[in-house]
């Protein structure tokens, strides 16, 4: 499973970073999470709001901090 998290660096985008981080590791999936700081890549997935999530190719959350629990339920397949 590949997740990334969309966002300049700011703390919103750093706790949603926190976030997934600690949802993998209690779900126990396999995962990597990539940060993608770049305006133009940003873009590239259709999102013009930071933060954002983007679970295999699929934006999953736009300009919020998701609670853990509803990251962890887009990681069981």
């Amino acid at each position: 499973m590949n997740i990334k998290v969309l966002g300049p660096g700011c703390k919103k985008c750093q706790a949603v970073e926190a976030a997934v981080r600690e949802a993998v590791a209690e779900t126990g999936v396999d995962a990597t999470v990539e940060k993608v700081t770049g305006a133009m890549d940003i873009a590239s997935y259709g999102v013009f709001g930071t933060p954002a999530v983007v679970v295999d190719g699929e934006v999953k959350s736009v300009g919020k901090i998701p609670v853990k629990d509803e990251i962890a339920s887009w990681l069981k397949k």
